[in-house]
């Protein structure tokens, strides 16, 4: 059942209650877990979590000439090729925006001066607890990729704009990507609207 409310209140107590939760699978980087639930209308059930070990980080590198940089690579999950921004995971003892600058480096040889973060996501957070931290970094600097021995990558630099239409038209779908795309563009709206109203006072 749905409400309609005038006073949104996210510290509400959740309705949900947990009697019991065991480990259905696990390796290094994520757990499964089954826990016996009561619903928020009172009746018995089952729900499934996927704890991720590692924070997600997500880098827009946009380099002089307004270019975006995309790794592209084949996604076992999907069985497709996926066209992203640089990505990875965190382990809890890394700060996240190292762990950023480490995989913006490792997967394309660039190192960044200028770091911003962009968002905080959740990546699906009806089966999952996956968070995500996205950033834009800008005044790059050349180096070498040392990808992990497990990838197989592609480095493709694309014009701001048309990378912001592949999130339009489906080209890309990776949500981190998506959403840290949208947001730099968002971001480039709002500016230019508070630059034409200061213009015209």
């Amino acid at each position: 059942m749905a409400h309609v409310t005038d006073d949104p209140d996210d510290s509400r107590r959740s309705p949900w209650r947990t009697t019991t939760r065991r480990v259905a699978y696990a390796n290094r980087w994520l757990t499964v877990w089954h826990d016996q639930v009561f619903r928020p209308d009172g009746t018995p059930g089952v729900y499934g979590v996927v704890h991720f070990a590692n924070l997600a980080v997500g880098v827009v590198a946009i380099d002089t000439e307004d270019r975006v940089v995309l790794v592209g690579q084949h996604r076992y999950t999907l069985d497709a090729w996926s066209w992203e921004i640089p990505e990875g995971g965190v382990p809890p003892d890394e700060d996240p925006a190292a762990g950023a600058a480490r995989e913006l480096r490792e997967e394309t040889g660039l190192v960044a001066a200028t770091w911003r973060e962009l968002a905080r996501v959740h990546l699906s957070n009806s089966v999952t607890d996956e968070a995500g931290i996205l950033y834009l970094a800008t005044d790059l600097a050349e180096g070498a990729a040392a990808p992990e021995e497990t990838e197989v990558l592609e480095v493709w630099r694309v014009p701001f704009q048309e990378a912001l239409a592949m999130t339009l038209d489906g080209r890309i779908t990776d949500s981190l990507s998506v959403v840290a795309l949208q947001r730099v563009a968002l971001a480039r709206i709002a500016a230019e609207a508070l630059q034409a109203a200061g213009a015209a006072e």
